[in-house]
């Protein structure tokens, strides 16, 4: 399907609502997401690239803003300016070697949304990705790498996999980081993020959302 015959069929959804209430969330979930991406988009040095994201950026933007307005995700979500909120734990997660190679050995499939424990030794955060290859002992996020299936990365030693709960998931949904295991303001999801975190199957995390 075409970017322009997407967009067209993302409008004629959008406008399939019946109240007033979910065309105005509609409305202030684009208007925030282009105040998010185009300051982001001013700073990329590539002539051609630029262009192109430009082209596609309605698509993703009215495409994420259907999902949130449409979806189920037990959050609170600060429409002002496109996030998610909920209250943050003390400490981050803590990975389990016995717990993700129970999990990724069984149910590691192809479109699964995954949290990625991200920690450099000062910071630590949990990042949303998505696994796109998956074989009979590791598998590969889409934008993170290759993890056993003990969820110890191949290729970044800052990085693990962690089993996929609602309380790990809701803390990468909403961005939430730790210095120095201490709470801080939560980062801004990336409009990828955004869209993998719309796209997760809260009624079964073991499962892809059909």
């Amino acid at each position: 399907m075409s970017t322009s015959n997407s967009k067209s069929k993302s409008l004629q959804q959008a406008e399939i609502w019946q109240t007033d209430a979910e065309r105005a969330l509609y409305a202030q979930l684009c208007n925030a997401f282009y105040a998010r991406e185009i300051p982001r988009l001013v700073e990329e040095p590539d002539a051609a690239r630029l262009r192109r994201l430009l082209a596609s950026l309605p698509f993703y933007i009215e495409r994420l803003a259907i999902r949130i307005v449409s979806g189920d995700a037990p959050l609170q979500l600060d429409s002002q300016n496109g996030s998610w909120l909920e209250k943050q734990k003390t400490q981050p997660p803590v990975h389990s070697k016995n717990e993700s190679a129970r999990f990724f050995s069984q149910y590691a499939k192809r479109g699964l949304i995954v949290p990625v424990l991200i920690n450099d030794g000062q910071c630590t955060t949990v990042r949303i990705d998505s696994l796109d290859q998956v074989s009979d002992n590791k598998v590969h996020c889409n934008e993170l790498g290759w993890f056993n299936h003990s969820g110890e990365s191949l290729e970044d030693t800052h990085a693990q996999l962690l089993k996929p709960s609602k309380t790990i998931m809701i803390a990468a949904c909403c961005g939430h980081q730790w210095h120095f295991n201490k709470r801080v303001t939560p980062k801004r999801l990336s409009l990828r993020e955004m869209l993998l975190a719309s796209n997760i199957n809260w009624r079964n995390l073991k499962r892809p959302k059909t």
